[in-house]
C-alpha cells in the first residue's frame, strides 16, 4: 500500500525527532538484562527522556532456513508478514501503522531474521499489538504473496545485469557450493517464482520461536515494563524452533579466478578467503588488521596505494564477515576495464604484502585510535542502540562488552597483529571479476 505523500512526511518526522533525541555515548550506555515473566530474555537501556519505544529483535536462520530449491523464502516472508496480519488485510493493517506513526520493518540474512519496530510513547500498544499480529498470525493472502512477489522478481531482474550482484553471486556459489551459504539470500527469478503462501507459513512455523529470540529495548521503560512488552509481542510464540542443521563449512576455491564477461563501463573485483571467527581469541587483532589493509578510515593500506598514489578506483574496501556456520576475509573494488589487471595486482600485492610483514608500531596506534574513538558512533540514537543490543546477543559477546570492548581493542599488541596478519591473509583468495576486464597480467590470488 502506498501512503499519501503528506502522510508519510508526518510519519517519518514524528519519527527522526524521536530517534535524534536519546544520543548516549557508549561509555554512557548501561545495559540491563531483563527476563519477563515468561521467561524470554531481553536487554534493555532505559532512558528516561527519550520520546520513543525503539525494539530490536532477530531469531536466528534466515536464508540458511529456506529450502534447498527454494531460495528466497526468507527474504519474501520478510517482505509479507505487514502485508496483512490477523482481521487486517494489508491496506488496514498499513493504515493503522500510518495513522499511529508507527515504524515497523523486516528483513532476511543468511543466518537472521530481524525485525524493527520504532512507536511513541503514547501509541505503543497499538504497535505492539500489529507486531505480534505480524508474527503469529500474518496472512500471506494471494493478492499480497503477487504484489510482493513481481516486486522481488523485478529486483532480482535488475541484479541479474548489475556487475556488482553477479561477482557476489558467483562469488558465493563458488565458495559454498552445495551449502546453503551458496543460495542468494533474495533467491534467483526461478526459486522465487515457485514459493507459495504455504513455503511462507512453514518457514514461520519452523523459525518464529522463544528460545531462538533476542530483543533489545531502547527507550523510557523499566524493567517490570519491558517483561510485560515482551511477553504482549512474543509471548505467544512457540517455546521452541525447529531448525534445519547448517553445517559448518570453510570457503573453497581458494586460488581460483573467474572472469565474467559483462558489457558494463567498470569491471568490478571481488576477493575472499577465509577469515577469523568473532569467538576466535585472535579476532580483534584480525578486526584491527583488517582496519589497517582497507577498513572503514582513508589512512587503510589499500585507499592509499589503489586511489591515492594510482588512482585507480573511487573506493576499494576490505572487511571480516564472520557468520554463524563460518568465517570470511572479503576486498573488492570497481574500476576501468583495462586497469582490471593492475588493479587486482596491486590489491592482491598489498594483502601478500601485509601477511609477510605485518603492520607498522604506526599504523598499529592509527587503527587502534581510529576503532577506539569512533565506537560511540554506533550508540548515538536509540536506534543504533537497539540495533547494537541485538547483534552483541546474537554473536555471544556478553552483557558488558560495551564497556570492554576499547580495553580489548587497547590490549592488542604489535606483536598480536603481525602474528593474525599472517594468519589471515597468508592463504588462497577466490577472485571473481565482471565486466571487460585486460587480466592477462592479473595475479589472481
Amino acid at each position: 500500500m502506498i501512503a499519501s505523500p503528506s502522510l508519510t512526511l508526518r510519519i517519518a518526522t514524528a519519527l527522526a525527532l524521536a530517534l535524534l533525541t536519546l544520543a548516549p555515548a557508549s561509555a554512557a550506555t548501561e545495559v540491563e538484562r531483563v527476563v519477563s515473566p515468561m521467561g524470554i530474555e531481553a536487554w534493555l537501556v532505559h532512558s528516561p527522556t527519550a520520546p520513543l519505544i525503539a525494539i530490536d529483535f532477530a531469531f536466528r536462520g534466515g536464508s540458511s532456513q529456506d529450502p534447498a530449491d527454494k531460495a528466497g523464502v526468507a527474504s519474501l516472508v520478510a517482505g509479507l508478514i505487514d502485508e496483512g496480519a490477523g482481521d487486517l488485510d494489508s491496506r488496514s493493517f498499513h493504515e493503522q501503522l500510518e495513522a499511529n506513526a508507527i515504524g515497523l520493518s523486516f528483513s532476511a540474512s543468511r543466518d537472521q531474521f530481524n525485525g524493527s519496530l520504532r512507536t511513541l510513547l503514547d501509541r505503543q500498544d497499538k504497535a505492539f499489538d500489529l507486531t505480534k499480529l505480524s508474527l503469529t498470525a500474518a496472512r500471506f493472502d494471494a493478492d499480497a504473496v503477487e504484489r510482493i512477489r513481481s516486486n522481488m522478481l523485478s529486483d532480482l531482474r535488475r541484479a541479474d545485469t548489475s556487475p556488482n550482484q553477479i561477482a557476489s553471486k558467483q562469488w558465493w556459489a563458488t565458495a559454498f557450493h552445495g551449502h546453503p551459504y551458496e543460495r542468494p539470500v533474495n533467491g534467483t527469478q526461478e526459486s522465487v517464482a515457485t514459493i507459495t503462501p504455504a513455503d511462507l507459513r512453514d518457514y514461520t512455523r519452523r523459525v518464529f520461536a522463544r528460545d531462538n529470540l533476542k530483543i533489545g529495548i531502547v527507550g523510557n521503560v523499566d524493567a517490570e515494563t519491558a517483561g510485560k512488552i515482551i511477553d504482549s509481542i512474543f509471548g505467544s510464540l512457540p517455546a521452541k524452533a525447529d531448525l534445519t542443521p547448517v553445517a559448518a563449512a570453510n570457503p573453497q576455491g581458494l586460488g581460483r579466478k573467474i572472469m565474467i564477461d559483462l558489457d558494463v563501463p567498470q569491471s568490478v573485483v571481488m576477493i575472499g578467503g577465509e577469515g577469523i571467527p568473532i569467538r576466535d581469541p585472535d579476532f580483534m587483532a584480525a578486526y584491527i588488521v583488517n582496519e589497517i589493509l582497507g577498513g572503514g578510515s582513508f589512512a587503510s593500506r589499500l585507499y592509499k596505494e589503489v586511489r591515492e598514489v594510482r588512482g585507480l578506483a573511487y573506493s576499494v574496501y576490505s572487511a571480516l564477515l564472520p557468520l554463524d556456520h563460518t568465517a570470511v576475509f572479503m576486498s573488492g573494488t570497481a574500476t576501468r576495464g583495462d586497469r582490471a589487471g593492475q588493479t587486482l595486482d596491486v590489491v592482491i600485492n598489498e594483502i601478500h604484502r601485509l601477511a609477510e610483514e605485518g603492520p607498522t608500531e604506526q599504523e598499529l596506534k592509527r587503527a587502534k585510535s581510529y576503532l577506539e574513538g569512533s565506537y560511540a558512533l554506533r550508540f548515538d540514537t536509540s536506534s543504533k542502540i537497539a540495533g547494537q543490543l541485538v547483534a552483541l546477543q546474537m554473536d555471544d559477546m556478553g552483557i558488558d562488552y560495551i564497556k570492554r570492548r576499547n580495553s580489548l581493542v587497547e590490549a592488542v599488541t604489535l606483536a598480536d597483529v603481525k602474528r593474525v596478519a599472517k594468519r589471515l591473509l597468508d592463504g588462497g583468495l577466490l577472485v571473481t571479476v565482471v565486466g571487460r576486464p585486460q587480466l592477462a597480467a592479473a595475479k589472481g590470488g
